[in-house]
Formats: structure tokens, C-alpha cells, sequence
């Protein structure tokens, strides 16, 4: 498996990130500002980063522009962040980023992503990367700041979550009580995953579970939460 670093000024983000991509078979690397980032860098060459833009020293945009410029931009750069704007999706675009994810984060864009910037050549130097073959940059919100970077990099669009289970259903309660509670709580895990199109944040505040403690959960469980990432790839 590759190693990821993880480059975001909060602590929440960071762990929640680690635990998904640890559990992956990934080795993560964090780090809370630009100059850990670095001092990771050199230290164990990540595979991929994944970079927040809005950081207390040094943004993130500033740091994938030295990156570029110095030549040390030798992997693929995803950028994070929940309030971006089409204006830096773009700039983030021209100085190599290879896509964006805007917080929160659905489990299957991230999967998605990392598995799509694993997949591609590492990037050179700081150059322009062409966005989606001349795709229009519309003024009319025809455009997310997202398609404003994945339209024409290389990753798929977003698939819909497959429908999952009915509100209402029947199970056999002939067995032991732990075997029909983990059913029950399979079933229940899975129609409000269906229901929130796979969005952990909306599952979380819905069921009134913290979002580390729902992704064990649902591990725990044998919840697939990777059937639209291999499907999509």
C-alpha cells in the first residue's frame, strides 16, 4: 500500500483521516502546519498528499506553489478544504494539485480520490495542467468548485449510492440476542448511509454517533463501505 500524508491545522480532521486510511492498509503521516509538512516530506517521500488550504502559518496553496517551483512537487497533491472558491480550485490546479475535496469529506469521495491520485503519474514541476479539455468556467453555478478540478484530471464522477434497505424489514429473531442486534444494526447503519447518499457527517448527526466512533462501528458490523469506490474506478 502507499504512504499518505495528511497536511491540516485540526487535530478531528487529522485523526478521522488517519484512522479511514490506516485502516485501508495505508501508512499515514500527519501533520498540523506547513512546516511539519515539509520535515515529512523529506523524511519518508509520501505516495500522495492530502493538503488543507486554509492553514494558520502557511497556506496550503503557498506550499504547493514552493513545492512546484523547488521540484520537490514529485506526487500527487489532493486538496482539501470547506470553503473554497472556483478561483482557488483553479489557481491549486495550475500549480499541480490534481483534485479537490470539499469538507466534510464523504468517505466514498475520499476513497475515491486517493485511489485515483495513487493511480496517476506523479506530476511535473509546477506546469498547467489542462482542466477537463477546455471545460467552461460558467459564472452561473453550472460549476462546482470540485468538477472545477475533477472534471478532466482523471477522476470519475461521483456515483450514487446504491438504494439500500427499505425503512421497514423483517429479521429473524429465532438466534442469539448479539446475532439479532448486529443484524438489526447492520440493516439500520446501512438504510441511513443509503438515505444520506453516503455522507458520514449526515449519518453521524442523524444517528448521534461521533464520526470516529460511527466508521468503527461500521466496521465492526462488515458494512461495505466501498462498493461504489471499486464500482466507480
Amino acid at each position: 500500500m502507499a504512504t499518505i500524508l495528511v497536511v491540516d491545522d485540526e487535530l478531528g480532521i487529522r485523526a478521522l483521516l488517519s484512522e479511514i486510511l490506516t485502516d485501508e492498509g495505508h501508512t499515514v503521516e500527519l501533520a498540523e502546519n506547513a512546516a511539519q509538512a515539509r520535515t515529512s516530506r523529506e523524511r519518508r517521500r509520501p505516495d500522495l498528499v492530502l493538503l488543507d488550504i486554509w492553514m494558520p502559518d502557511v497556506d496550503g496553496i503557498t506550499l504547493l506553489k514552493e513545492w512546484g517551483s523547488t521540484s520537490q512537487l514529485t506526487m500527487p497533491v489532493i486538496m482539501m478544504s470547506g470553503h473554497g472558491t472556483i478561483d482557488t480550485a483553479v489557481e491549486a490546479t495550475k500549480y499541480g494539485a490534481m483534485a479537490f475535496l470539499e469538507k466534510p469529506i464523504t468517505l466514498q469521495k475520499l476513497l475515491r480520490a486517493v485511489e485515483a491520485g495513487l493511480a496517476k503519474p506523479a506530476p511535473r514541476g509546477h506546469e498547467a495542467a489542462p482542466l477537463g479539455g477546455g471545460l467552461p468556467l460558467r459564472g452561473d453555478g453550472g460549476l462546482t468548485v470540485e468538477s472545477a478540478m475533477t472534471g478532466g484530471l482523471g477522476l470519475p464522477p461521483p456515483q450514487p449510492l446504491q438504494l439500500g434497505p427499505q425503512s421497514e424489514q423483517s429479521f429473524d429473531l429465532d438466534r442469539p440476542l448479539r446475532e439479532a442486534r448486529d443484524a438489526f444494526e447492520k440493516s439500520y447503519f446501512e438504510f441511513h448511509l443509503a438515505k444520506e447518499n453516503g455522507s458520514m457527517t449526515r449519518v453521524a448527526e442523524k444517528t448521534g454517533l461521533e464520526r470516529t466512533h460511527l466508521y468503527r462501528k461500521l466496521k465492526q458490523l462488515g458494512v461495505d463501505l466501498s462498493r461504489n469506490k471499486r464500482s466507480a474506478l
